[in-house]
């Protein structure tokens, strides 16, 4: 445990894990909850109504013990913000990040805090980021203090537990733990966002495809009313996974 870390534990900061309920935030979970006493943890999962997979909330609930889950809600939809902006988002300009996760998590983060002055505005958000994910994601800081957010008498720190952690090391944190991860790697997804994201693989999106058949319809139908295609490669749904709508 780094110095930062167990300082902030003896001084009773609320140590908040972003759950997804993918692999990443399964394992950094497993490994927050072995280090903080759990009355120091909250769980905050933003709801993707209409795009997230079947059984995620299921699984969060199943894996979290009896720590305080809270869910965040955006104040709108992956496909009502796609109406709005007559496109998808984009690698460049993720709002499906900003405005359906970050903004909502940090939004509920700081209610809590107000809510529980017990911890005296200091706050580690803890993020399931992994550099082996991505150049950009190699690039981050594993703990820092988020300067944006340290204001109206917050301290809030945020901390990528499992930075440095290969894919086999979270998989096997899960195993040991005696948890399963969710059912949609088993049935052949590498990673667990929104069924359909903006920057997954031909193969993942393949294999969406097939699990999710009417979201996969409504996904196609969007990019040819819009003419905006959901893949960075800018390719059409059906020309990527070889199946019509």
């Amino acid at each position: 445990m780094s110095p930062q870390i167990e300082s902030l534990i003896a001084r009773g900061a609320l140590f908040v894990i972003n759950d997804s309920a993918g692999k990443d935030s399964q394992a950094q979970k497993i490994k927050v909850m072995s280090m903080v006493p759990h009355r120091q943890i909250l769980i905050v999962h933003a709801l993707l109504p209409e795009v997230e997979w079947d059984g995620t909330v299921e699984h969060i609930e199943a894996n979290s013990g009896n720590i305080r889950i809270v869910y965040a809600r955006a104040r709108k939809t992956l496909f009502e913000m796609v109406e709005h902006r007559g496109m998808f988002p984009s690698p460049a300009n993720r709002q499906c990040t900003s405005d359906l996760k970050r903004g909502p998590i940090e939004r509920e983060i700081r209610r809590y805090l107000k809510a529980h002055p017990e911890f005296g505005g200091l706050v580690v958000n803890c993020l399931g980021m992994r550099a082996e994910e991505s150049t950009g994601r190699a690039r981050l800081t594993p703990f820092k203090l988020n300067a944006a957010n340290s204001i109206a008498g917050r301290e809030w720190y945020d901390w990528l537990p499992i930075h440095d952690w290969a894919t086999s090391d979270v998989f096997a944190c899960i195993a040991q733990a005696g948890q399963k991860p969710h059912w949609a790697y088993a049935a052949g997804m590498t990673r667990l966002s929104c069924c359909f994201c903006i920057m997954a693989s031909q193969a993942d999106l393949t294999t969406a495809a097939k699990l999710n058949p009417p979201l996969y319809r409504r996904y196609v139908e969007t990019e040819q009313r819009l003419g905006f295609t959901l893949s960075m490669s800018r390719k059409a749904l059906p020309e990527i996974t070889g199946i019509a709508a």
